[in-house]
């Protein structure tokens, strides 16, 4: 595993007080994101999150081990400037989910109208996940989004689109999600999609309302 990588929790059973340790630590250790890091020439779309570097240590694991499940869950460096979440997810002990996650600067999202995503996954269906501020636990905002096993696909997600949900379960009377207050992004497997996985990454941006965005191709 290369220089920079967190250790993957893994199956392990992990307190949320431990993950909350590790959560201060990145902030504290890098200050995530305070800024876009730009748009894309000619395209409009705000890069948030590159791989060129070393982004994918500051990425961390939340899997089902924090419930007693056993699945397992990583995110590396890949080929150069790509990142690869991968792992097993297991049903097994009432489990059923493998995340990473990684802290922004606020408001990173400011003003943001939707979320774009470069990646290659294996056909199965996977979440993108905003959560406000920088609670461990607590209500989270998801969306899911189909990949085509082998190709490059560019995947677009309206911010409106994202819905709240806390332990599996739908919260009622939460308010929509205001990307101004995000302050966690994160990559989840869940749906009872049992065996290995594995999603590429090469960048995750945003397009503000109303500001012209066109999205790069697929490909």
């Amino acid at each position: 595993m290369g220089q920079g990588f967190l250790t993957p929790i893994g199956n392990l059973s992990v307190s949320v007080r431990t993950v909350t340790r590790r959560l201060g630590f990145i902030i504290l250790t890098t200050m995530l994101v305070g800024e876009p890091l730009g748009a894309q020439q000619d395209t409009g779309v705000v890069k948030l999150i590159d791989f060129e570097e070393d982004a994918a240590g500051r990425w961390f694991v939340v899997n089902d081990g924090v419930m007693g499940g056993r699945s397992s869950s990583t995110l590396r460096p890949g080929v150069p400037g790509i990142a690869v979440f991968e792992g097993y997810l297991s049903l097994e002990n009432n489990g059923g989910f493998a995340s990473v996650r990684m802290a922004l600067g606020r408001p990173a999202l400011a003003g943001a109208d939707r979320l774009i995503l470069r990646v290659r996954g294996d056909g199965k269906r996977y979440q993108l996940r905003l959560r406000p501020g920088r609670r461990v636990d607590g209500v989270a905002y998801g969306r899911s989004f189909v990949t085509e096993a082998g190709q490059w696909t560019v995947v677009e997600l309206p911010i409106a689109s994202f819905e709240p949900t806390f332990r599996g379960f739908r919260p009622r009377s939460v308010p929509r999600l205001d990307p101004a207050e995000v302050g966690q992004v994160g990559l989840m497997l869940t749906d009872k999609q049992e065996g290995d996985f594995r999603l590429e990454v090469d960048w995750i941006g945003f397009c503000r309302q109303d500001d012209p965005c066109d999205l790069p191709p697929s490909g």
